[in-house]
């Protein structure tokens, strides 16, 4: 008999002490032109990130020019006063950058990646844009074709269609909310270089604007970057448009907004809510990830593993405006889209689940799924800087204070199950809910209607 030869076996790695986790803080400053700086030292990270904040709020749009803002914003990168359009694309190509720009309620965003070594030039090419850009009427034109080229798109779209139905149901006809971000024909089409130079010498300045650089910044002479870029423009001193409060009726109603011999139904269900200043928040963000935040959720388990009616539909809260002064606000939603013939069924057993959560309430093992998923995976989300430029930008548009998102992981693990039910219930209330349908409202109008949830309008498509 053949003697078994013996095996060893390295000792089995054991799992170190796990480091402590917190979101970066920045520092923060500001140049001798009133630009506000927030930097962020992240070592390792080659890739930099730059967000700059421009102050420029759709609200502040000229009446009759929805757009104009959209279209400036992407007008930074089609030339400056020393470069064409063509010249300033090769210039940010051979940076090895991307650029990119949108416009939202609150501002501006000018967003910048480009390797830490080519980072002077990049933001050269950033500070020309921001300090005499082109605005080529040629350039424009071609900016506003691609615009009414991109509207019939959207309308397609059932879940684009479906959001554009739910701003106009909620907020009234005379709020810049209640019509599309970046703007409709009619206003497009009315758009000219002189209405984007206009608005850009009306808002855009660097005493209300904030620049966030974040990336490994450790050979980098920042202060004489900044200085020698960003700190070159000039324009005179302004102050920030007062934002106007937020109205909104959210009355329970159903509009079904009309696709003949559509096979799904795209669902939009939504109302307005408590922004970020609100102590709530925290405890919103738990409850609504439990009710729709993920595969695990409460939705999901019933609708899409239990009925079988979708492959997933989300609950979430989206920051509108944000301001200390309660002026701000969030749109609750939930989405998600299911087959024709179950739109009913799907819609009963949605409220349902709203209705047995604020009779019985959130669970502890939800909770704790929730805050795991939320707060634990935390670190790997902001891998990049790119991440955390994000975000930092998004609290200095949000009047946030520089530690905020830290405070909000920290909030979102001491928050109890009782406090998260009574926010998600609050959230979500089963008779203060606007729902939006893009479906055949021949197959779904009557079965909706059976189901009390109220008033059922249908408009064309």
């Amino acid at each position: 008999m053949t003697e078994l030869s013996t095996m060893e076996f390295h000792p089995q790695p054991q799992a170190g002490e796990a480091k402590p986790w917190a979101f970066p803080a920045p520092e923060r400053g500001a140049l001798p032109n009133g630009l506000t700086v927030l930097r962020c030292h992240r070592p390792g990270q080659q890739v930099v990130a730059v967000e700059v904040f421009l102050a420029a709020p759709l609200d502040a749009e000229p009446e009759g020019l929805d757009g104009v803002a959209t279209i400036m914003a992407r007008a930074f990168s089609e030339g400056t006063d020393k470069m064409s359009a063509e010249e300033f694309a090769a210039e940010l190509e051979r940076c090895g950058a991307t650029l990119d720009a949108h416009a939202d309620h609150p501002g501006v965003r000018i967003s910048l990646e480009v390797p830490v070594s080519r980072l002077p030039k990049a933001l050269g090419l950033i500070a020309d844009a921001l300090r005499a850009p082109a605005f080529a009427e040629s350039e424009i034109s071609r900016l506003v074709r691609n615009r009414l080229d991109e509207i019939p798109h959207e309308l397609a779209n059932p879940a684009r269609r479906a959001a554009k139905e739910l701003y106009k149901e909620l907020f009234p006809a005379t709020a810049r909310m209640s019509r599309p971000r970046q703007g409709t024909e009619a206003t497009v089409s009315a758009i000219d270089a002189a209405a984007v130079r206009a608005f850009y010498e009306r808002w855009v300045r660097p005493s209300t604007a904030t620049a966030v650089v974040v990336g490994d910044l450790a050979g980098t002479d920042l202060d004489a970057l900044l200085a020698e870029t960003l700190g070159q423009w000039t324009a005179a001193p302004g102050e920030a448009r007062a934002a106007a409060p937020i109205t909104a009726d959210d009355t329970g109603r159903v509009v079904i907004v009309d696709r003949p011999g559509a096979v799904q139904t795209q669902l939009l269900i939504g109302r307005v809510g408590a922004d970020r200043h609100d102590r709530v928040w925290p405890a919103q963000v738990l409850g609504t990830y439990c009710l729709g935040g993920t595969l695990t959720s409460r939705l999901d388990r019933v609708l899409r593993e239990e009925k079988g009616y979708t492959y997933g539909v989300r609950a979430f809260g989206q920051v509108l405006r944000s301001a200390a002064d309660g002026t701000g606000a969030s749109l609750l939603a939930i989405n998600g889209s299911v087959d024709t013939p179950n739109t009913g069924p799907a819609l009963d057993d949605l409220w349902k689940v709203l209705r047995t959560l604020a009779a019985e309430g959130l669970t502890d093992a939800e909770r704790e799924t929730a805050v795991q998923n939320l707060v634990g995976v935390a670190p790997l989300r902001y891998e990049t800087a790119a991440a955390v430029a994000g975000t930092l930008a998004d609290q200095v548009e949000q009047h946030l204070p520089d530690d905020f998102q830290a405070q909000l992981y920290r909030m979102l693990a001491e928050t109890g199950t009782v406090e998260a039910t009574a926010a998600v219930v609050s959230a979500f209330p089963v008779d203060r809910l606007v729902t939006v349908l893009v479906g055949d409202a021949a197959e779904i109008a009557e079965p909706v209607k059976a189901l009390g949830i109220g008033e059922v309008t249908v408009v064309t498509g």
